[in-house]
């Protein structure tokens, strides 16, 4: 539970009985909830994103739907739980029982169990929606793909994909100690941050990349778009480092690259059920368990928020809420 009042804030496990917001919402029993950045940043003050003084924090869930008035999410039905208001102006993930819209549902394919729903959760979501954004853009399997953020969430999660379906990825991190473990994640190979593009005295550097998929923002996005190859496209999800972007318009005339931009909070169902179902195809080929950092119980979410706050995470911290 996360509770400002008058600029304090207090963060604890209390007993909130679950209530329903609107009419087609579905009540779902909460198996496994993960930490996202954004449940970081809901859980500060002040808070950029949080809407209301008080709620239950997770944007992510997974569990098994109890009471339903929807067709195709009928009781019984194994889903996970992501986007609109969940965790930041609504109650969210980190509970026992959970309200939410059944157009943020959805229904898991049978190769994903709840615990791999929330090992993926938000960030893998995202991955892969930015891989297959890339992959409409023409892409194919042996292009070098630059990955940025590459020991958080949704970094990790796309260097393991990217590598799973063909790519050449190529991990950007701040964290060079982590190297050997991006290289078991899938990477070709790791670099620094300052490594992203060259030549800062022109314009445009030297094609680099493929494509790229950022997941840090700002001046990273930046050098990104100044060093993609003829054609390419960067994918983009995070702003951890900026939500400014400070670029000219020459890499988008002269080079013809593409800025897209991806989202997991408002994506339609049918965009939904398109990314799990490639999620579900790419689970066959895994062990989720090597994408994980910790499992933790609800009481550790104090820790677990300030971890991923401060960036000293690799991979995915999963919440075990049912037992």
């Amino acid at each position: 539970m996360v509770s400002e009042n008058q600029g304090q804030l207090a963060l604890g496990v209390r007993d909130v009985e679950p209530v329903a917001k609107e009419p087609d919402d579905v009540l779902i029993r909460v198996e496994f909830s993960s930490v996202n950045f954004k449940d970081a940043m809901v859980a500060t003050s002040p808070s950029r994103v949080r809407r209301l003084d008080s709620l239950v924090g997770g944007v992510d869930a997974a569990g098994v739907v109890e009471t339903s008035n929807n067709k195709d999410v009928p009781p019984g039905t194994r889903v996970a739980v992501h986007g609109g208001n969940l965790g930041v102006g609504r109650d969210g993930g980190f509970a026992s029982k959970l309200y939410a819209p059944a157009r943020y549902l959805s229904a898991l394919p049978a190769s994903i169990s709840t615990f791999d729903a929330m090992v993926i959760g938000t960030a893998g979501y995202t991955a892969m929606a930015s891989l297959l954004a890339l992959e409409d853009r023409g892409l194919e399997p042996g292009a070098q793909i630059l990955v940025t953020g590459a020991t958080g969430g949704v970094g990790s999660q796309a260097v393991t994909y990217l590598a799973l379906r063909g790519f050449d990825a190529v991990a950007s991190t701040g964290s060079p100690h982590e190297s050997q473990w991006l290289i078991e994640r899938g990477a070709s190979r790791v670099i620094g941050r300052g490594d992203v593009s060259d030549r800062p005295e022109r314009v445009l550097g030297t094609e680099l990349w493929d494509g790229a998929i950022d997941c840090v923002g700002g001046e990273t996005l930046h050098q990104i778009l100044r060093s993609l190859c003829y054609g390419a496209a960067v994918a983009a999800s995070g702003l951890v480092a900026s939500a400014d972007l400070s670029a000219t318009l020459y890499p988008f005339i002269t080079r013809g690259v593409a800025l897209l931009g991806i989202d997991a909070v408002e994506a339609t169902p049918r965009t939904r059920e398109r990314v799990w179902h490639a999620l579900g195809a790419t689970a066959q080929l895994l062990d989720f368990a090597t994408l994980v950092d910790r499992v933790i119980a609800l009481e550790d979410l104090v820790r677990a928020l300030e971890d991923v706050r401060n960036g000293v995470t690799r991979g995915r911290i999963v919440v075990q809420i049912g037992h």
